[in-house]
């Protein structure tokens, strides 16, 4: 089991958690191709809308699980992004890094930002769990 960290706008996010899918680094497919069915992966927000000039959201915007592994390419006219199912944990709710931050491996290390600029990181289960347990502790 390997868990993850994927970055995307919380407007993107939402409307993948409305859908059921994970989609990662603007629709490529090498991301989804790394996961594994039961792997975890949650979502980091640095803003709300990709339009937004400075990261001012900086939240966990959802959490969920790999159920299978089918990827497929879905067709949106121009755009057609690469796609997989996520089993969102349900009742989760939108967490600000800060008030994890001091409880993850990934904050301690310098400069742990620019690892977010790939869109996709691995992250311990340690820091996985924290996150999951703050996002799910009024469920």
């Amino acid at each position: 089991m390997t868990f993850w960290l994927g970055v995307a706008s919380a407007e993107h996010v939402r409307r993948g958690v409305s859908l059921g899918i994970a989609q990662i680094g603007h629709g490529q497919r090498g991301g989804l191709a790394k996961m594994q069915p039961g792997d975890g992966l949650a979502y980091y927000s640095p803003r709300e809308s990709l339009a937004d000039p400075k990261p001012t959201l900086r939240a966990f915007t959802a959490i969920g699980y790999v159920p299978d592994d089918t990827i497929w390419q879905a067709d949106e006219g121009d755009f057609q992004p690469w796609r997989r199912r996520l089993a969102y944990v349900e009742g989760a709710m939108p967490a600000p890094l800060v008030s994890v931050r001091d409880h993850l491996e990934l904050t301690a290390q310098p400069n742990w930002g620019y690892s977010l600029r790939r869109g996709l990181i691995e992250i311990s289960e340690h820091d996985f769990r924290v996150i999951e347990a703050t996002m799910t502790e009024a469920t």
